[in-house]
């Protein structure tokens, strides 16, 4: 868990997660909504708003640490140390696909990537690159592929895979063309 974050349990714990995925998912689609705006697609109050966030930036901080939580999350159940890089690299593709909500909103306002706490390469990032270098050494992705060009492009792909489903792809299909995209990019020969 990120540093900063007071643990809640119960009703709060339940306010404060519905009015974080209401933030995303309103702010996904209108970045320069208000709190307001946020409230309501939360079903409170905005003064319930102001209590768990006194401001505007507050959410944002809160919804920048949900966003690094989720991928340390996913990271760890990938499993990215597990099995061939090849299977592995998809592992972790699947596990990102399953927060695009969050990652799209990074994607639509791009100024929460600039924080500092996205700005210093994180565990997850060197665990993703260690398997890249990993696939590279064990012969199963392409080694002109080089591990920044893999990392930019799974996030391109999964962007791509989450756009798809906002244009009404079922979710399924989706994955699947990002899947086989990934495993064609980096097949060897």
């Amino acid at each position: 868990m990120s540093e900063g974050v007071v643990t809640e349990t119960g009703v709060r714990a339940r306010t404060r997660r519905a009015i974080l995925d209401a933030a995303i998912e309103t702010l996904t689609k209108q970045p320069s909504a208000t709190l307001a705006d946020i409230a309501a697609a939360a079903n409170v109050g905005r003064t319930t708003v102001h209590r768990y966030f006194a401001e505007r930036s507050d959410l944002i901080d809160a919804i920048s640490h949900d966003a690094l939580d989720k991928i340390s999350q996913s990271t760890e159940r990938a499993r990215p140390d597990d099995g061939p890089a090849p299977e592995a690299l998809a592992r972790l593709c699947q596990e990102y696909f399953e927060h695009g909500d969050i990652f799209q909103l990074l994607f639509t306002m791009p100024d929460l990537v600039t924080r500092p706490e996205w700005t210093e390469e994180s565990d997850d990032d060197r665990r993703l690159l260690r398997l890249v270098e990993r696939g590279h050494a064990e012969g199963s992705i392409d080694p002109a592929m080089t591990k920044e060009w893999l990392l930019q492009l799974l996030w391109s792909l999964l962007y791509t895979a989450w756009e798809l489903t906002r244009e009404k792809t079922p979710k399924h299909e989706a994955l699947t063309l990002c899947l086989r995209s990934l495993e064609k990019i980096i097949a060897v020969g």
